[in-house]
């Protein structure tokens, strides 16, 4: 612990601004992964201005710094790997302007993602990234991830919705970048910026578009007795051209596990169900819907429903939403993977993932984006024991490696981090990983903002390993 240090932030911020204390720090060790870190301490600024005074006490005292929203990540963004300055942006949570007539909204980055689009609703809008955590999760975390969600399919991922950012760079300088436009001259810095995973500057402003609420939706249950069948329907949805607003796939451990819970009227005894939002004008997505509905059955579903209303749609969401929590409920521990794959590889794809499940005798429940090929497999284990652990890491591992095998990626909308960081040369050369690192450089030369993410030259990055344990015998993190 840098005592001056402490001592500066408190001068600057406040001392209620300003956490330090072993026990205050322990809340801020995790995010939704299963990595932790612990910083020296987590500072909590109001402007930009605290921001560049924060990153230039950084920079004095060689100290890393990471920002964290809400850290409701999944790949230990949010995570001090190497101690040092947690900023969290929970107090710049304020929506700056709303301009309805232009669709367009300036917020600071701790608003919660789910805020924005209830402020704006009576406006017929919405802002229409829709990550699962929405009703927790921030903006400005959604920007450093590039986070999608189930509506991703048709309306995009974050930096579809994004057009500009105010950043302090580690250097403390401010940049504006981007700007109301819809295509601002010069280089794409702003989506340079989204997705960069908080290694390139700290954002303290941010300038989004808003969507149009679609004038009818239409949500189907689909329901099957074969996981096969289930993915042979997304893929015959797509092939004659309909987008759907959404197409969410849950397998049957899942479904008993969220009907369990939620009791949103999912079937106990299916093999999987598709939930799918068709929207637009009201003649075209009743048109639509009712293609659905046919090429389910024409790939042997053995029920369609139809929401009957608003009410009846929610609750379907909300069992698809609370998925994880109710995963919670019955292990002890989970790992969440995020993989992408093309869509006419998902048979396949989920009967690799049963054969790595008996390998490993690990449960693995299966919920995602289907219409996009992103996949979420959840790993059960028990953190006490650390076989399963170890095993667990094993599983996902063989998952990642199946589908970037099959034509896809190490991660879809969760980001690298410190989980993936390893798995990157699966992926790209030395020469890619050169460049990316130089381009990192250019913004961050001295490595202090998030160190230890993204890239696998880290100090033991790839290798696992289990940590000294608290006195309640929870592993402290998976690699150093």
């Amino acid at each position: 612990m840098n005592s001056r240090l402490v001592r500066d932030l408190k001068k600057l911020l406040g001392s209620s601004a300003v956490l330090h204390r072993p026990e205050e720090l322990m809340l801020y060790e995790y995010d939704g992964s299963v990595e932790t870190g612990r910083p020296d301490c987590v500072v909590f600024p109001r402007t930009t201005a605290d921001v560049v005074e924060i990153v230039r006490l950084a920079q004095w005292h060689k100290t890393p710094l990471v920002g964290r929203g809400a850290g409701t990540g999944l790949s230990g963004g949010a995570i001090a790997r190497h101690g040092g300055i947690v900023t969290s942006f929970a107090r710049m949570n304020r929506i700056l302007e709303i301009d309805a007539e232009n669709q367009i909204a300036r917020v600071q980055p701790g608003v919660v993602n789910s805020d924005l689009s209830a402020a704006v609703a009576h406006l017929g809008l919405h802002f229409a990234p829709d990550p699962s955590s929405q009703k927790a999760c921030t903006i400005g975390g959604n920007v450093s991830e590039n986070s999608g969600g189930p509506h991703t399919l048709a309306y995009g991922v974050t930096t579809n919705h994004v057009l500009a950012l105010e950043v302090v760079l580690p250097s403390g300088e401010v940049l504006h970048l981007g700007n109301s436009a819809l295509d601002a001259p010069g280089y794409d810095l702003t989506g340079l910026f989204v997705g960069s995973e908080g290694t390139f500057g700290l954002v303290t402003e941010i300038t989004v578009k808003l969507t149009r609420l679609p004038e009818a939706v239409e949500t189907l249950l689909a329901i099957f007795d074969a996981v096969d069948d289930a993915t042979e329907t997304v893929a015959e949805i797509t092939a004659r051209g309909i987008t759907p607003a959404a197409c969410e796939m849950l397998d049957g451990w899942t479904i008993r596990a969220v009907e369990d819970y939620v009791h949103a009227g999912f079937p106990l005894d299916c093999a999987a169900i598709l939930l799918i939002d068709v929207d637009g004008l009201c003649e075209v997505t009743e048109a639509e819907a009712a293609e659905v509905e046919d090429v389910c059955r024409m790939h042997h579903a053995r029920e369609v429903r139809v929401a009957r209303d608003a009410g009846e749609r929610d609750l379907l969401w909300k069992g698809r939403k609370n998925a994880f929590g109710a995963v919670g409920r019955v292990s002890t521990s989970y790992y969440t993977q995020d993989g992408v794959i093309p869509r006419t590889k998902l048979p396949a794809t989920l009967r690799r993932i049963s054969e790595i499940s008996r390998k490993y005798d690990l449960q693995i429940g299966n919920v995602f984006h289907a219409g996009d090929g992103n996949l979420h497999p959840i790993i059960l284990f028990d953190q006490r024991n650390e076989q399963q652990f170890r095993d667990a890491v094993s599983a996902a591992d063989e998952i990642i490696a199946f589908c970037v095998q099959a034509g896809g990626s190490i991660t879809g909308e969760h980001g690298v981090g410190m989980e993936k960081d390893r798995l990157m040369p699966l992926l790209f050369s030395d020469a890619d990983l050169d460049l990316m690192q130089r381009v990192r450089a250019a913004f961050n030369p001295d490595g202090l903002l998030n160190p230890g993410k993204i890239f696998p030259n880290s100090k033991g990055c790839g290798e696992i390993y289990v940590r000294p344990r608290r006195e309640d015998g929870a592993p402290l993190a998976r690699r150093s």
